[in-house]
């Protein structure tokens, strides 16, 4: 055959490369091989256009172009072109490494605590969204929001984290005395109040003991309901206390049905800002909201303080940040303080100990790591940061 003596018709040559015939002539158009045109008006092409052929794909593997790889060809390499080519790859690379971990951890090889976060960062609604159309309730989607932060290792996770805290009435600081001097700031006798976020009713019984009014509790949490209205039964205040299995979010209440809203240590779940804005309508004018929240109460946290609740509570704020998102969402500041060292450590106290129960059988738990390891935060910065209690009047 002809190109056993380094004579190629275009189709041997095309079949020898891996190109095209209609590449191929591109290519001589371009001045990168040339052929010649036979008596018989076949184009011959010689074993140099192969070899050069074969080079200029080695040079387009590492990612020039084909005006480039002439360039390498007729004359020296141009290093600061190469060095230019270099860092596009290694972008190139370090996006599609970034790729091949989502994918893989979208289907379960490796843990998706990091995309979890960074997206609720930038895109929370969408991403509670998207957690619901992956299967997840809304209850279990927040869960996962804000405890397990992998939707992989969920089912486990809260698993382990059920054992430590489902025998826990708080699941969050507070205390009696704490709950009874914000009642105290409510400059009216209330009637008819919302409890929003009332887990298993710590607060609920303690409100409807020293008051009168009607109490609608709400939690999304069916068996924190149920403790609630036992220990409602057991107060003897069932006629008092009415439940709701409802979402914070999506609540079917009346606008102006309430004089006083309560929700303890749970409105950044929603959002504390959203919160002020989606429960108003919900008051009467001149009705009371009573909030606690996470705040920062120093200007210079220590590095791990911050670190942690960066990861854990990237919407902590400041008391007076909370106070300014309050005015523009239309109320007036009756009062604030601090929870007390009484609130944590009828949380933690309680908590630790739970903690240490569990710990032989839950050896290599991600919940109980992280429970220890915010405990350990509490013990060594609280101070740093508290949970601040706000009485507003709606404008």
């Amino acid at each position: 055959m002809a190109h056993r003596q380094g004579r190629y018709r275009i189709s041997e040559l095309a079949e020898l490369v891996g190109l095209s015939r209609s590449t191929l002539l591109y290519y001589e158009k371009q001045g990168l091989i040339t052929g010649k045109r036979q008596a018989n008006g076949y184009r011959i092409y010689s074993e140099r256009d192969a070899q050069r052929l074969l080079l200029i794909q080695r040079l387009q593997a590492g990612g020039l172009t084909l005006k480039e790889c002439k360039a390498c060809l007729d004359s020296k390499i141009d290093r600061a072109l190469l060095a230019s080519r270099l860092r596009t790859l290694e972008q190139e690379i370090a996006r599609k490494q970034q790729s091949l971990e989502l994918l893989a951890a979208l289907l379960g090889k490796h843990s998706l605590s990091h995309w979890h976060q960074t997206l609720d960062q930038v895109a929370p609604d969408a991403h509670l969204e998207w957690l619901i159309t992956q299967g997840f309730t809304e209850r279990e989607a927040l869960r996962l929001k804000w405890l397990s932060k992998d939707m992989n290792a969920h089912e486990q996770y809260m698993s382990d984290f059920m054992r430590v805290f489902s025998e826990l009435d708080r699941w969050g600081p507070g205390s009696e005395k704490d709950t009874l001097k914000a009642l105290a700031m409510v400059p009216t006798e209330p009637q008819h109040i919302l409890e929003i976020g009332c887990g298993k009713g710590v607060a609920t019984t303690l409100l409807a003991t020293h008051t009168s009014a009607h109490i609608v509790a709400v939690d999304n949490d069916e068996p924190a309901l149920a403790r609630l209205r036992e220990r409602a039964r057991n107060a003897g205040l069932s006629d008092r206390i009415e439940t709701a299995c409802h979402s914070m979010q999506d609540l079917p209440f009346d606008d102006a049905s309430f004089d006083v809203i309560w929700s303890e240590a749970s409105a950044y779940i929603m959002g504390v800002a959203k919160a002020f804005e989606a429960w108003r309508p919900l008051l009467k004018d001149g009705g009371v909201m009573v909030v606690s929240d996470l705040v920062w109460l120093t200007d210079s946290p220590s590095d791990e303080a911050r670190a942690f609740w960066q990861e854990e509570y990237p919407d902590m704020s400041t008391v007076s940040e909370r106070l300014a998102q309050a005015s523009a969402a239309g109320y007036t500041l009756i009062d604030t303080f601090e929870l007390s060292a009484e609130a944590w450590s009828e949380y933690t106290g309680p908590l630790e100990k739970r903690a240490r129960e569990v710990a032989s059988e839950l050896p290599d738990s991600a919940a109980l790591k992280d429970i220890e390891r915010e405990l350990g935060i509490y013990r060594n910065h609280l101070g740093e940061f508290g949970y601040q209690m706000f009485v507003f009047r709606k404008d």
